[in-house]
């Protein structure tokens, strides 16, 4: 029997599931709500105009409606809603009647993700958010990126990419992941350098702007370049860390708009108590953007660093972080694993501050 729900300002008529599986007859995660309110807030900073939306894989049609709903109307020239079922797309017509959405700014269609891009004169905006991999939609979501334009994307097989099943990583992502505390992290960025060396071969060079890990996915903003040498910038921050990658070396995050996207939240929030899902992102928004701010590969788990080198007790993570900044080095928690650091500190250093 379904049921209405509140996203932020889309109501959406869903069937509850006690689990989630690419099996439902119309795919929607309440998971993934944070993940669609980022891309809500992202878009809203970057403030661009008169875009055209891809959405491939629109399932309910939630992400797609609360774009209607929550970006400025000028930000919006049309939002293309794409599902290979039909009942999808059924769904989608009546969560927009649900939502009294009668805009010529809508445009749906029902074909195979794949044809549905490469059939488009293209898009400012592409949201590939699929059930596993995002492997089958990056050659078409790439070519019909524009120049400039923003490509979203989500893998949800992050046993492969964490390093549980280390042959699948190198089969998908033509690289070695690693099993330990910053696996989250390595896997982040071999999935960014996968998404890069595709669009390489048609000299679009994929920066990202904001990305990563939580629940059970992993996910990417790119901004996209066009340009042989900006493809080659890119590949030269390609290399290797101890057995894992290849991968990104480079930064994770534009610091400044991961900054705007916290700052923005908190205004819209006008500082009122926040609660459930949006006390979830408000913290998550204010880790990235303090994170963002360090330059730095990899992070460290304060457990794992006194195991290894077996200290009898562990400082705080206040103390640490205090000690740190006293010492003249950047430091913050890290959105990838509790009771870790984020810091340029040396792991010498910061073992020494341990030990006394």
């Amino acid at each position: 029997m379904s049921q209405t729900i509140i996203e932020g300002k889309a109501k959406i008529q869903v069937t509850p599931q006690k689990i989630v599986s690419k099996d439902m007859e119309v795919f929607y995660n309440p998971v993934m709500e944070l993940n669609r309110s980022v891309s809500v807030l992202l878009l809203s900073c970057l403030g661009r105009k008169n875009m055209q939306f891809g959405l491939p894989l629109a399932g309910s049609g939630v992400r797609g409606i609360r774009f209607l709903l929550e970006l400025k109307k000028s930000m919006i020239k049309n939002v293309s809603f794409n599902d290979y079922d039909k009942a999808a797309l059924n769904s989608i017509k009546k969560n927009l009647a649900l939502n009294e959405i009668k805009s010529k700014k809508v445009l749906l269609r029902n074909d195979d993700a794949n044809l549905f891009l490469l059939n488009s004169s293209g898009f400012d905006y592409i949201d590939i958010d699929p059930f596993g991999s995002p492997n089958a939609f990056l050659d078409s979501s790439i070519k019909r990126i524009s120049r400039d334009g923003i490509l979203a994307i989500t893998a949800t097989d992050t046993s492969a990419l964490c390093g549980t099943y280390a042959k699948a990583c190198k089969r998908k992502y033509w690289a070695t992941p690693l099993r330990n505390e910053i696996m989250h992290e390595i896997g982040l960025r071999i999935l960014i350098r996968k998404c890069q060396l595709i669009g390489s071969q048609f000299d679009k060079a994929l920066i990202p702007l904001y990305s990563y890990s939580k629940d059970h996915y992993m996910r990417v903003f790119f901004s996209c370049h066009k340009g042989k040498s900006k493809v080659d910038a890119v590949l030269k921050q390609h290399g290797t860390y101890g057995d894992a990658g290849p991968l990104w070396l480079g930064a994770l995050w534009d610091s400044s708009l991961a900054s705007d996207m916290a700052d923005c939240f908190l205004k819209k929030s006008k500082g009122k108590g926040l609660e459930g899902m949006e006390k979830e992102l408000y913290r998550f928004l204010e880790s990235i953007k303090k994170e963002s701010l360090i330059d730095s590969f990899g992070f460290y788990e304060i457990p794992a660093l006194a195991k290894k080198y077996n200290l009898k007790s562990i400082p705080k993570q206040e103390y640490l972080t205090s000690e740190i900044m006293k010492r003249g080095y950047k430091v913050s928690e890290t959105h990838f694993v509790l009771n870790s650091l984020r810091s340029d500190i040396s792991e010498r250093e910061l073992v020494s501050l341990m030990k006394k």
